[in-house]
């Protein structure tokens, strides 16, 4: 019962009646759902396991993704469609842990209308994508939400709505005879991407339709909106490269980040300009998310977009995002059933990797050692090492790309769960094609026992990284200070990184170390972990209490850092304390750090942060909960 008070009293504003842990169950859902055979087109019948029991939607000249993969193309009766996406959502809106996977793809064209709108739910570990060169090749006439999560009266929240996805596609917001849930609702926290989006109608981010609507998100780029987006109760939220016709407020930390139409600079919050948000007017470097689609032969393809630099607004503004097309008979299309072995031989030889959705149990690491191979996770496909290897190694290579894919630790401690480069010839990994990682999640406990001394670690040069969440899990199985132990969640060791969406939360000693040059970080969310028994079980150095989040290291002379919060919640019932949030070099460039923050919970917790970033910035405790301990320039 107790984790569930952390998970509740981490977030914004609740009572502590409400902090009770809840067990997630799917219930008897999908006694039976029939879909008819049409156009070609085979039905699909789905049982409360998620097994598919008869053929995918994909005509069957057409590429094997798996049974948890469907096409849909606009020919098909709608009946047919809303049937089998209402049947994937009410499976998965509740299945936090389970090992179900889904991704629900849209070939080019226009599906619903205005009197019969296509209006569904997305769950987790399910994926929703067009499978359009442009977001404007697939239309729909209705909306894809995400909502509040409901555990009883007067208990309708979205901060645990993880692990879903919403890409390349455009929705005409329709939502006729809808009472309050009327517009596009996205209500999520993190791993929860909405990339490639073009919205025409107002969202909103939150779940305003049940109370008390908290949410904890999130990562939105490559987009456009044409009305109003509702920013509500998201604590924390990122943008980048996207274009808004309007914001409507910020509650702790709100980042943009090449954005078109985003806030002005106004941190932190003040009455003259709202906030708090940081802004920033172009986005130094950047490479978009690879993605499939289809082309005007009906052939899959994986389009592979181009770095950008000092850009602004969408990759698809003026026209097709700037890339190369990869044929799909490049790619091995491999399945949970593969062995790690048929996998590394197939990349080895030169294909580039497809992971179809479900869960993967590795007996030792997929090794990408290739330049520029592209490996491509559909409905979040899940790598566990078994026998306390790492997940995944990249060479280091250039213009490799890694997206889409949660790497979950075994119970058998892995050194790291993803490592990018081995630290020699890192002059390979030049510039002008960087290695990216772009919705890539790391995961201690919470689905299974598992350990991991570090997430990630990248030693290579020029990387991006865009939408990362390191979660040591503060709920669901195999969780406790001593069970799902996990030092660190990302290492930087290579120069010149650029982080996008940095997400790093409960880890033990460290939760990210920053020993690269001219490295850059453009939003940073941190919870430290709820759970140390004891403040002498939490300690940097003698004297120094805690650990510090976010560490550049001693030796660093450049770092930039912009819209960085750290968060406490302490909940053993004993005072402790974090010395510093952040810990850098004084002797960095004057102004490298902007927007930093802390903040105390809930009164509910003890202890909390002491100093902002080294021996700067007040104390966030009791004496002052809820209230964000602001650092706006430093040193």
């Amino acid at each position: 019962m107790s984790s569930f008070c952390a998970f509740l009293s981490r977030r914004h504003r609740q009572p502590a009646s409400w902090k009770k842990r809840r067990t997630y169950t799917i219930g008897a859902l999908l006694a039976l759902m029939c879909v008819m055979v049409s156009g070609g087109i085979a039905g699909a019948l789905l049982t409360t396991s998620g097994t598919a029991l008869a053929a995918q939607l994909v005509p069957p000249s057409q590429s094997d993704f798996g049974p948890n993969v469907y096409i849909f193309n606009p020919s098909m009766p709608q009946s047919e469609i809303q049937a089998t996406v209402n049947a994937v959502a009410s499976q998965q809106i509740s299945n936090q842990f389970g090992t179900q996977r889904y991704a629900l793809l849209f070939e080019p064209g226009t599906y619903g209308s205005s009197s019969n709108p296509l209006n569904f739910q997305v769950g987790y570990y399910t994926e929703v994508a067009g499978l359009g060169l442009s977001p404007n090749d697939v239309v729909i006439n209705g909306s894809v939400d995400v909502r509040n999560q409901c555990f009883g009266a007067n208990n309708c929240i979205a901060l645990d709505n993880f692990w879903r996805s919403l890409s390349n596609l455009s929705i005409n917001v329709t939502t006729p005879n809808a009472g309050c849930y009327s517009g596009e609702f996205w209500a999520v926290s993190q791993a929860a991407p909405m990339r490639r989006v073009h919205v025409k109608g107002s969202t909103t981010l939150m779940d305003y339709c049940s109370g008390p609507s908290y949410a904890s998100g999130g990562f939105i780029a490559d987009s456009q909106f044409d009305g109003n987006v509702v920013n509500g109760s998201q604590q924390q939220f990122f943008v980048r490269n996207s274009k808004l016709s309007g914001w409507s407020n910020g509650v702790w930390n709100q980042v943009f980040s090449g954005v078109i139409g985003a806030p002005v600079q106004c941190f932190p919050a003040q009455s003259s300009c709202g906030g708090p948000y940081t802004t920033l007017a172009t986005s130094p470097v950047t490479r978009e998310a690879p993605y499939l689609y289809m082309d005007a032969n009906k052939l899959y393809n994986v389009f592979v977009p181009s770095v950008q630099r000092n850009s602004s607004g969408t990759s698809w503004a003026s026209g097709t995002t700037p890339g190369s097309s990869i044929s799909i008979n490049k790619f091995f299309i491999a399945k949970p059933t593969d062995s790690v072995e048929k996998i590394n031989d197939a990349v080895k030889s030169g294909r580039n990797l497809i992971l179809t959705p479900g869960v993967y149990h590795l007996t030792q690491s997929i090794q990408v050692t290739r330049p520029d191979t592209i490996v491509l996770g559909l409905g979040f496909p899940t790598l566990i090492p078994d026998n306390g290897t790492a997940a995944m190694t990249v060479a280091s290579a250039k213009g490799v790309s890694i997206s889409g894919i949660i790497f979950d630790a075994g119970a058998k401690n892995s050194p790291v769960l993803l490592q990018v480069g081995d630290g020699h010839a890192r002059s390979d990994h030049d510039a002008s094609d960087p290695t990216a990682l772009q919705d890539v999640f790391f995961r201690i406990g919470g689905a299974q026992p598992g350990k991991a001394t570090t997430s990630l670690v990248v030693n290579s040069d020029n990387v991006i990284l865009d939408d990362i969440w390191a979660w040591r899990a503060d709920h669901g199985n195999g969780v406790g200070w001593n069970d799902n132990t996990a030092d660190t969640g990302v290492i930087v060791n290579g120069d010149n990184v650029t982080a996008y969406g940095l997400f790093v939360e409960h880890y033990q000693k460290y939760e990210v170390i920053w020993n690269g040059n001219g490295g850059t970080d453009i939003f940073f969310q941190n919870e430290m972990p709820y759970d140390p028994p004891s403040q002498a079980a939490w300690m940097e150095a003698p004297g120094v209490d805690g650990w510090a989040a976010f560490k550049v290291g001693n030796q660093v002379t450049s770092f930039n850092g912009y819209g960085m919060g750290s968060y406490s919640f302490f909940n053993q019932g004993v005072d402790i304390y974090a010395a510093h949030a952040f810990e850098v070099p004084t002797t960095l460039p004057t102004g490298s750090l902007h927007d930093l923050f802390t903040i105390f919970l809930s009164t509910s917790g003890s202890g909390g942060i002491l100093h902002v970033v080294n021996d700067a910035g007040g104390s966030s405790t009791k004496a002052n909960p809820d209230t964000p301990v602001t650092v706006v320039s430093y040193p």
